[in-house]
This record gives C-alpha cells, sequence and structure tokens, in this order.
C-alpha cells in the first residue's frame, strides 16, 4: 500500500507479472500452451466474469435473464467448454484456470489463498497443475493435434509411437 503525496489517499498496488510469458522464456510451457492460456483469458474478459463469483458460471446459458450481448454470452459458454474440458470448476485445473488465467492472480497467491478443494497447496505444485491446466487446453482449442500412429518395430512384435502422423493412416 502507498499513501499520495497530494491527497493522503491510500491505494493498494498491485503488479501485473505475464506469468504465461515468464513461463514460455523459461522453456516450462510451449508457444501452443501459451497462446490456449491467452485464448482463455481473452474468452474470460469478453465474457465480463472478472468479477463474477465461481458459483455464477453455472447460469450463465441464456436462461439467466440478464440482458447480456450475444458475444458475452458466446465467450461465457466458450469458458465454459474449458472449464468442463479441464474437469469443471471444481477440479485442481478448472480452479487454477478461473483465478490464474482468469483473474489474473499469481501462481503463489492461487495456492495458498484460494488452492484446490478449499486447501492451500505448495507453489510448485501449483505451477504443475497451470502447466497441466494449459497442456489441456492447448488439446481444447485445436493448437496441439497429436497425431501418433502405431508402427511396428523392425522386429514386427514391439510397436512405438511416431509423432506427427494420422492414427488412421
Amino acid at each position: 500500500m502507498t499513501k499520495d503525496p497530494v491527497d493522503g489517499a491510500v491505494t493498494v498496488v498491485r503488479r501485473s507479472i505475464d506469468v504465461l510469458g515468464t513461463m514460455q522464456r523459461n522453456g516450462t510451457i510451449t508457444s501452443e500452451m501459451r497462446a490456449a492460456g491467452d485464448i482463455f483469458r481473452e474468452h474470460f474478459r469478453c465474457a465480463a466474469m472478472d468479477g463474477m463469483g465461481t458459483s455464477k458460471i453455472l447460469r450463465v446459458a441464456r436462461s439467466s435473464g440478464d440482458s447480456l450481448t450475444d458475444g458475452v454470452v458466446r465467450a461465457r459458454e466458450a469458458v465454459h467448454e474449458a472449464l468442463a474440458a479441464l474437469g469443471g470448476m471444481t477440479s485442481a485445473a478448472g480452479s487454477c484456470a478461473w483465478f490464474v488465467l482468469g483473474l489474473e492472480a499469481s501462481i503463489r497467491e492461487w495456492a495458498s489463498r484460494w488452492g484446490w478443494n478449499g486447501r492451500s497447496i505448495h507453489h510448485v505444485h501449483a505451477q504443475g497443475i497451470l502447466i497441466a491446466c494449459l497442456g489441456v487446453l492447448a488439446g481444447h482449442y485445436g493448437l496441439v493435434e497429436v497425431r501418433r500412429r502405431v508402427v511396428a518395430s523392425l522386429d514386427g512384435r514391439t510397436p512405438h509411437l511416431v509423432a506427427g502422423e494420422h492414427a488412421h493412416e
């Protein structure tokens, strides 16, 4: 907190850290994972969910009675679908996406303040949850297409996976 030198008003200063950018530069996540996080964050912002409690996500469908624009409704549906892909809002990945990607809390803040299932978790575990979350979102948004084919090894008995090939080929 700081005091304004002119009027003496106390303000809380929050610093914003580009968590995804830092993780990508460190090689912790791929560019596709970062893009997935950015897409989720953009949908979250367009859905105007930053002031919304987590329980209200369940009421974002057309039956809400609110006068929302079509774009806001589509963005809320996109957030809801992404959270469903992560195992729902009550899953560790869903909670992480909501607070870290959507509300832009730090990983450490999410881990200690909200955590998962109402319990704080170690920040190292929280980072692992975020990494897994981003991997799932990258697949959900079609940024990473897992294409593998079982190929017989030289002896024809031991199959192995080869990346970059379609399974139906």
